[in-house]
């Protein structure tokens, strides 16, 4: 049935191109659009192209150029400054960083926010983090950041928020550049990369490295990765694109530390964590088909397949594992866009389906050689969405946007557990799920709007949250349900000078549902049974003053809390009250640009201490400089920086957990010092 499906899509599109359809096209269709800037166009918010403003949702576009201020050699590095976005880390580097938006990096926060590339999701099937560095810095044109639910357009795990990271394509004449960034605790990174178009076609292709020995002992990584995009067009009517990347990623695990430990050597790794080590490959594919068919709209379709390759060596686990893991994924999205006038009034139509196959393997060892295996896990995870999204213009600039989606997941897996038979399992379960959403966009001002958005959101369980598979046993709960909420939210952005931008959301969103790990009387097992509520408030600022300065900021609150059940209204873990972020560009002489910023995380209770009974972590305030110089020598272009991290040296921790309640000290993971960073990039 899959390959029937594969095939009735794929002939579905070829038979309907229009390829004698070119007097469909009016004049003004065939003729090059105008020039738009990349930052007031996304994509993510409503699954086609689309100016922010217009977006029911605080929405956040970063660029290649403002990744290159910052400095940043991972994707963490970048997003980490923006309202209602935090990272945590085990580890104190990005292999595997924890994402908490608008409040859901709590106990469980893994599949709470959607991360994409290129339009394709990342999420791991099972509760574990993506690993960031597997897409490299130079690889990317943009970065879009959707706050909010998104689960009509999106479905599994659009509740916090999405975040699709786009890659560079190719266009104009050929573009060649390469950089090498260094710094503390033995930071390296080196980049090369080239785009452009001829005749008909475009190409974009991109390689790094990045290493770093990393600033606590066995916490160094090295991630080498690379990718192109190549793209074709047909004709006026047709074009295709085919994107390809790739990376690999070796990492150790420091462990966690007590407070007398970090007292001693904050630097050290865990006492007896000699040897806990990861290495992943990923690899990524993207075929894209585009079919215009004038005033009848358009059609596209990808083709996406992922790879993900994992070895985990643990032997400082409690019950000590060596583990291989391989995750594919196959996907089919086709996708049909109406963008045409009713009676003079606006209208956009998006509507499509997205089609899901991903076989998960997992094999668990006794020894790092693979010599002695314990058990072998084969489960499937197949799903299939249809959603149709419409805007409506009640009036010019009055936007009425409604949205429906309908999804079945199938998850099916066998376990064969040699040391312990009486944890295998055969088993089976469906999911139906159902979201909506309604939305009203008010354009006021030459670039002001108001919103307000209601919808409906829903998680479907991971595969180790549905299946005991990870040497704990468990079987398989067939009476295990997805979780399911309701999202609330209006905002505003109001432009009072022309450069001068302020903005405002508040939202709520109540969960129900949530699985937590219980006792049932016959032992411990995921239950539905969790109600959380998630209140906060994220404001920012920005002031373009050309040629002189751009000072900007964002603050955000959160407020999350259970809302039943034994810790009926205590705040949830790992969730810090407020966050706040501020910068200042200064334009100087010479091309030469000083950038101080501040980034601020209040304290947040320790993960575990759902009673909230023991201490907390501590806030930190962390203070960066960047200093970047950009001379012009005819076409050649030249970007100089260095930059100074934590300036202040301050001693912090993003993560730590209650061990209290076990009669053991509370463990916390410190995060690095002061860190000096220098590059170049040449351009030509």
């Amino acid at each position: 049935m899959k390959k029937i499906l594969v095939l009735i899509l794929f002939c579905s599109l070829v038979a309907v191109l229009p390829l004698s359809a070119q007097d469909q096209l009016s004049p003004e269709n065939k003729n090059d659009e105008p020039a738009v800037k990349l930052q007031e166009i996304v994509v993510t918010a409503t699954r086609d192209e689309q100016e922010i403003r217009k977006s029911p949702a605080n929405v956040t576009v970063i660029t290649a150029e403002e990744m290159e201020k910052s400095g940043a050699t991972t994707v963490v590095e970048t997003l980490q400054k923006l309202e209602s976005v935090q990272f945590r880390s085990y580890s104190g580097n990005s292999s595997n960083a924890i994402i908490d938006v608008r409040g859901f990096g709590g106990e469980n926060p893994y599949g709470k926010t959607l991360i994409m590339l290129d339009g394709r999701r990342l999420n791991r099937t099972d509760m574990s983090s993506i690993n960031w560095l597997q897409m490299p810095v130079n690889n990317i044109d943009r970065i879009e950041i959707v706050r909010g639910p998104g689960s009509v357009l999106y479905g599994d795990a659009a509740i916090g928020g999405v975040i699709n990271i786009i890659t560079k394509k190719g266009h104009g004449k050929p573009v060649f550049n390469a950089s090498i960034i260094g710094g503390s605790y033995g930071l390296h990174n080196e980049r090369v990369g080239v785009t452009g178009a001829t005749g008909k076609w475009t190409y974009a292709l991109t390689g790094e490295n990045n290493h770093i020995d990393g600033y606590r002992q066995r916490s160094e990584y090295t991630s080498m990765g690379g990718g192109f995009d190549l793209g074709y067009a047909a004709h006026d009517l047709f074009n295709i694109s085919l994107g390809v990347s790739f990376n690999r990623n070796d990492y150790q695990l420091p462990g966690a530390l007590t407070k007398l430990e970090m007292e001693q050597d904050r630097r050290q790794h865990q006492p007896g964590h000699d040897n806990d080590d990861n290495r992943d490959k990923f690899t990524n594919v993207n075929l894209g088909v585009k079919s215009f068919w004038g005033s009848w709209g358009r059609m596209e379709v990808n083709f996406l397949y992922g790879k993900k390759d994992l070895q985990s060596n643990m032997p400082s686990y409690w019950n000590p594992y060596y583990a291989d893991t391989t995750s594919d994924t196959y996907s089919i999205s086709p996708k049909y866009v109406l963008d045409k006038e009713i009676f003079g009034f606006g209208n956009k139509l998006v509507a499509g389906l997205d089609y899901y196959n991903e076989p998960y393997k997992k094999d668990l060892f006794h020894d790092h050689a693979r010599a002695s295996k314990y058990s072998d896990a084969n489960l499937e995870r197949e799903s299939i969405g249809y959603y149709i999204r419409d805007e409506f213009s009640i009036l010019k600039k009055l936007i009425l946007s409604a949205g429906y989606r309908y999804e079945r997941t199938n998850i099916e897996g066998t376990l064969n557990d040699i040391d312990k038979p009486s944890n295998d399992f055969d088993s089976e379960k469906t999911y139906t799920s159902q979201s909506y959403e309604a939305g009203l966009t008010w354009l006021w001002g030459n670039k002001s709007r108001s919103f307000v958005k209601y919808a409906t959101v829903y998680r479907i369980p991971f595969l180790d949250e549905i299946a005991g598979f990870n040497s704990f046993g468990g079987g398989f709960l067939t009476t295990l349900e997805q979780e399911k909420g309701k999202s609330m939210e209006v905002g505003t952005e109001y432009y009072p000078l022309e450069n001068l931008k302020l903005g405002l959301t508040l939202y709520q969103i109540d969960m129900e549902d949530e699985i937590e790990y219980v006792y049932t009387g016959t032992g411990y097992y995921n239950q539905n049974v969790g109600e959380t509520r998630h209140q906060g408030v994220e404001a920012y600022f920005s002031y373009l003053w050309p040629q002189y300065f751009k000072v900007y900021g964002n603050f955000t609150y959160h407020r999350a809390t259970y809302e039943n059940g034994q810790n009926d209204g205590k705040k949830i873990p790992m969730v810090p009250q407020y966050l706040a972020n501020a910068g200042l560009e200064i334009y100087l002489p010479f091309n030469i640009m000083l950038k101080p910023e501040v980034h601020y995380v209040s304290r947040a209770y320790l993960g575990g201490d759902s009673d909230n009974n023991t201490e907390k972590l501590d806030s930190y305030t962390l203070v960066d400089v960047y200093l970047q110089y950009k001379p012009t020598f005819g076409r050649l272009n030249m970007t100089v920086f260095a930059g100074v991290e934590n300036l202040t040296d301050e001693k912090y921790s993003s993560y730590g957990f209650d061990q209290e309640q076990w009669f053991m000290p509370n463990a916390y993971y410190p995060m690095p010092g002061r860190t000096f960073k220098a590059g170049i990039k040449f351009e030509y």
